[in-house]
């Protein structure tokens, strides 16, 4: 008897709003002025606007009863099928995102909640296994059935209430596959376009997840990094993305690249969602009074930042920078002109170091899906298949890494020791020479034009000192180089992920670097 009364209270739960969200064609006409048909693109949901509400208020209306799961997840769905269609980054959404969201507002009801994440639409990077969709990575190789269970970064999301609304498009493998390969495109999804200009690239590879939050697809997303696939997604559609400290968020049934360096992280529209996922992700409280905290006059004050400047970006990047700077300097901040060590010593051993990683931990992975069981399989699989080259036909990365020396190797051993080594010196010493409490960088240049035939365009390299330590790094929306989004990425030292996040939270408060984008199809000539 109780199970068939709950199940009666999900379908109420679940039909009630749709006929309140959905009205016939007349009454959907004479509810604006003109007469015609609300635009099913609106991000104006029940009084509060998708595009800039944060998770505190979607919670605190939902406690209220003014707002529910079922009609904040059903906006989002029918974003998605009305938005979509141009920028393309979405792979699927959950047939059961609704159900998940009606049990979510019975727990409401009930005054059961499960956190801050309970009831909120989240879309999960496609190389997050999840049991009851594809996890594909973009590769036709792994587009059959779902994995056996979810990974545990989504098992943590689910027992914490979030709604998990779909799977977003990336580039293929995470951008491993080739030498030259385009951003946002996979042989499973096609290619993802940039939502404020739709012929310049996302960047890679949580290409769908930046692009989907840019056009308020969902409240927040999952990407996964391994050197600049959150932070520089995020700089490019202008949203806010968190490369976590290695370790802080579990790479178990994430499809991997390399241990040593991989991590999940938390992508949002504000900097306070991306804390509040992150708690959820982490099992800490990441983000306690971080919004007041942010909104706080002299939030900034006394707040040391090493500005490294990069101008391998371009005059007008650079010129962002400056007024940057200003800015937080007028807010109270010290901003002191750095410039990181080691960094060509970096580039150097990076590479060869991944390529080792990446056989190992991909071959430990295929083992647990169908398909190819290794990577040498995998490498045949994509010989086998055209629509595996429709893009680029390269596949050069997997041939080396097949070769590669493998990670028992003594010079492999030396390779990685002195990356991790350097790495962190990099950032600490940089640091304590200079009392900072963080270093900010710009994220990404403005975005190139995509072009298969060419390949992406980046010189973009901020990413790579905390990537290669494990350090935490934050990308907030700066500010536009004419139409195109450019991020500030923030850096710090090991596991101050919370303190990073708070001064984030601060500069966003003071830089406002971001605004919706207008879906222009290109920029003009000249």
């Amino acid at each position: 008897m109780k199970m068939r009364s709950m199940a009666a209270l999900t379908a109420i739960l679940v039909v009630a709003p749709l006929t309140a969200v959905a009205p016939g064609p007349r009454a959907a006409a004479q509810s604006r002025p003109g007469g015609s048909a609300r635009s099913a693109e609106s991000t104006l949901v029940g009084g509060i606007d998708l595009d800039t509400v944060t998770i505190p208020e979607l919670q605190a209306r939902m406690a209220r009863g003014s707002l529910s799961s079922v009609r904040l997840t059903l906006a989002y769905l029918r974003r998605i099928k009305a938005v979509d269609p141009r920028i393309n980054a979405v792979l699927r959404t959950s047939p059961t995102a609704l159900g998940q969201a009606a049990a979510s507002d019975i727990r409401h009801r009930l005054g059961r909640t499960r956190g801050p994440l309970d009831g909120i639409p989240v879309l999960l990077k496609d190389n997050v296994n999840t049991r009851d969709m594809p996890t594909t990575a973009g590769s036709l190789a792994l587009a059959g059935k779902p994995p056996a269970a979810d990974a545990e970064l989504v098992a943590k999301l689910r027992a914490g209430g979030a709604v998990i609304l779909g799977k977003a498009n990336l580039s293929e493998w995470a951008n491993f596959r080739a030498a030259r390969p385009t951003s946002g495109w996979s042989a499973v999804g096609g290619q993802t376009h940039n939502p404020y200009v739709l012929d310049r690239n996302p960047c890679g590879s949580s290409a769908g997840s930046a692009a989907a939050l840019a056009a308020s697809l969902a409240q927040v997303a999952i990407g996964t990094e391994t050197d600049g696939s959150i932070v520089c997604p995020a700089g490019m559609n202008a949203v806010v993305g968190l490369k976590p400290s290695l370790g802080v968020v579990s790479q178990s049934g994430v499809v991997p690249i390399s241990a040593e360096q991989d991590t999940a992280g938390p992508m949002a529209r504000n900097v306070i969602d991306t804390a509040l996922t992150l708690s959820v992700l982490s099992g800490g409280d990441t983000a306690p009074g971080l919004a007041e905290a942010a909104a706080r006059p002299g939030a900034l004050r006394g707040k040391r930042i090493g500005l490294w400047r990069l101008p391998v970006l371009g005059t007008e990047v650079d010129a962002l920078m400056t007024r940057t700077a200003e800015r937080l300097r007028a807010a109270g901040a010290e901003i002191v002109e750095v410039d990181l060590p080691y960094q060509g010593r970096l580039a150097e051993l990076e590479f060869p170091a991944l390529l080792s990683e990446f056989h190992r931990d991909i071959d430990a992975y295929l083992a647990t899906r169908k398909g190819p069981r290794d990577l040498a399989e995998l490498i045949e699989f994509n010989r086998a298949h055209p629509q595996e080259r429709t893009c680029f036909a390269g596949q050069e990365l997997f041939e080396q890494a097949l070769t590669a020396p493998p990670t028992t190797d003594p010079e492999y051993l030396a390779m990685r020791a002195e990356l991790a080594d350097l790495s962190r010196r990099s950032i600490d010493e940089v640091m304590t020479e200079h009392g900072l409490d963080a270093i900010a960088s710009p994220a990404n240049p403005p975005a190139w034009t995509t072009d298969c035939g060419r390949g992406d365009n980046d010189v973009i390299p901020s990413s790579t000192p905390a990537a290669v330590a494990g350090y935490p790094s934050l990308s907030v929306p700066a500010g536009f180089v004419g139409e195109l989004p450019v991020g500030l990425l923030l850096m710090a030292g090991n596991h101050q992920d919370t303190d990073l996040l708070s001064l984030g939270a601060a500069v966003e408060h003071r830089l406002d670097g971001r605004r919706a984008p207008r879906y222009l199809p290109t920029l003009p000539t000249g």
